[in-house]
């Protein structure tokens, strides 16, 4: 696409509201079940409401291989979008449940970056679905598209962490190849946070988490592979007490853009199962530091239990996991 139509596209996404939206992931913990005398959830009012020619389009069994696959640009039923699948009320309830997994003041935001990365295009919108049934107490939600899949357990509106399934984010509002100030990018906002992170530590500590070989791969059975033995990078193990709440607070603070039960679910994950102990944290120079300004653009924060990789050149792709 050209920049003179993908400008076009943001001026018109700034002007009407977004089509479609997303939810979270799979809950860290056993979900609670509705209680029957109060309204079921927004998912589970989703997945009533379906009519059975709808369930056998887009429900899946709950251990399906496509629970666990994840790409920048991908689709859990290619063949039975969100406009052509669903009628005006269940649209607006997809939307709903896709508002209801970020903060409020982040909504606006990630709502515009959904739909310009559809270019304008029917082809590109959105598609949703479920794995498993009500009965299974992993029973999800999934949305997916083009630099968007979310994942919530349907049992619950409240966040239970990004457990279990990976999610992905990713944007470029204007050019392909972004600058190194990534104007206008929704996701940037990690980006500076894992920079002031990396200041805060010691000249030799940087030294060590400095990386010059490629990143990992991108191909969907690698970008979240959990790494089982430390590799390049500062080993989070040797990091002090302070410096290593210092990176639990950074990576809360970067998934602000989240609803709050979500993150401190993920975040107290992290720190009561020891995670931290087992993690490595490395950033790229070479092509992969935009503008030559040791701000880093790329990085990964990888273990046996988690895998977080944001990769900003040319723009930004970002997967995160961490096992339920």
């Amino acid at each position: 696409m050209n920049d003179f139509n993908r400008r076009s596209l943001i001026k018109a996404a700034g002007a009407s509201a977004a089509l479609f939206a997303l939810k979270p992931l799979a809950g860290l913990s056993e979900p609670a079940r509705a209680d029957e005398s109060k309204v079921d959830p927004l998912p589970m009012q989703l997945y009533k409401g379906l009519r059975d020619e709808q369930k056998q389009k887009i429900c899946l069994p709950v251990d399906h291989k496509s629970r666990q696959f994840i790409s920048n640009w991908w689709y859990v039923h290619k063949e039975h979008r969100i406009p052509d699948t669903f009628d005006a009320e269940q649209q607006e309830l997809i939307q709903n449940i896709f508002d209801s997994l970020h903060r409020p003041e982040f909504q606006a935001t990630v709502n515009k970056q959904v739909e310009i990365d559809q270019y304008g295009a029917a082809k590109n919108a959105p598609s949703v679905g479920f794995f498993g049934t009500p009965d299974d107490d992993n029973f999800e939600f999934i949305y997916t598209g083009h630099h968007v899949t979310r994942r919530c357990n349907a049992h619950s509106d409240t966040g239970l962490g990004f457990g279990g399934a990976p999610i992905f984010y990713g944007h470029f509002p204007d050019k392909f190849n972004e600058t190194k100030d990534h104007p206008g990018n929704p996701y940037w906002y990690q980006g500076k946070l894992f920079n002031e992170f990396v200041q805060a530590l010691s000249g030799k500590q940087q030294e060590l988490g400095l990386v010059s070989n490629k990143p990992r791969s991108e191909k969907p059975d690698a970008v979240i592979r959990k790494n089982n033995s430390r590799g390049p990078g500062l080993n989070c193990a040797e990091l002090s007490k302070d410096q290593q709440k210092l990176l639990a607070e950074t990576m809360r603070k970067m998934m602000s853009i989240f609803r709050e039960d979500d993150v401190a679910a993920t975040v107290a994950a992290i720190e009561t199962r020891g995670v931290l102990d087992r993690l490595h944290v490395s950033w790229f120079d070479g092509k992969y530091d935009i503008g030559s300004d040791k701000v880093w653009d790329t990085w990964q924060i990888e273990g046996p239990e988690m895998v977080w990789y944001f990769r900003g050149q040319p723009h930004i792709h970002s997967y995160f996991h961490l096992k339920s």
